[in-house]
């Protein structure tokens, strides 16, 4: 695992959902109302994590089945658990997905693919999963401009240590803007292919609402922190504080942007 991947560790729990759980399943009822869907389909979840979109497919849009597939045991056990309606889970890593060929009507993943290290074998394989005419489609956070959290998080980060720079998401995952998701979804073979934004609201309390959930591990900004010495820490989370804005009873209102990339297997 290289240096940077190691900090790409999710886990399931009260952490992970203070932290991005809250935020994902907003996403994910957003997502799923940006168009129209017939009943009945059959619906694959790559990456489904903690089962918040696979929840939402299972509530929102009357499938017949929705599959969520991840690479985590523990992440498919906590989906597992809270599920309801038609809904099964398999551990598969999304880039050799146990379905057969053009055996689902629709695709869909949300906030994986750029943790993949290889993320046109992931679409690839979903577009194998889908029937011609199926539909496959995947959102992720826009992480250079649009995720404000993240965003104001890593620039207070490399205002207090430069080095900070490497872990930045904005740096490490140039596919989530528009133009390389367009490509990456043109190259495998796809049609119609559209990418257009999603925005959600993310309303903090008060600071400590925006900085205490840093402090469970979680992902790449939650593993930096918890891996600084006290005073650094401490000196980030000032930074972090005089950084966003505030309303005179001290709420934090920031939205969070996702890149919604659709097209539809020949």
């Amino acid at each position: 695992m290289s240096e940077q991947r190691r900090f790409d560790v999710w886990q399931a729990g009260p952490g992970y959902e203070r932290f991005m759980g809250r935020w994902s399943r907003r996403v994910a009822e957003r997502f799923t109302a940006l168009e129209g869907h017939a009943d009945g389909l059959r619906w694959l979840d790559v990456g489904c994590g903690t089962g918040a979109l696979t929840s939402v497919l299972a509530a929102r849009c009357r499938p017949a089945v929705v599959l969520g597939c991840d690479r985590s045991a523990e992440l498919v056990t906590t989906a597992r658990d809270t599920a309801h309606g038609p809904v099964g889970f398999a551990v598969a890593d999304a880039r050799a997905l146990p379905v057969r060929d053009a055996s689902w009507d629709v695709a869909v993943s949300g906030l994986l693919l750029n943790f993949l290290p290889e993320p046109a074998e992931g679409v690839a394989e979903m577009t194998r999963a889908v029937r011609p005419g199926g539909q496959v489609a995947a959102y992720v956070w826009d992480y250079a401009e649009g995720m404000q959290m993240l965003r104001h998080f890593w620039n207070a980060a490399t205002s207090v240590d430069p080095a900070a720079a490497e872990l930045d998401e904005a740096r490490r995952f140039p596919l989530c803007r528009p133009d390389p998701l367009h490509a990456l979804w043109t190259q495998a073979g796809l049609t119609q292919v559209r990418v257009t934004p999603l925005v959600v609201p993310t309303p903090f309390a008060d600071v400590t609402d925006l900085w205490s959930p840093f402090l469970a591990g979680q992902g790449p900004a939650g593993t930096y922190v918890t891996g600084l010495p006290p005073d650094q820490r401490d000196r980030l989370r000032t930074a972090l504080a005089r950084s966003v804005p505030h309303d005179p009873e001290g709420t934090i209102t920031l939205s969070a942007r996702a890149w919604v990339v659709r097209g539809v297997r020949a």
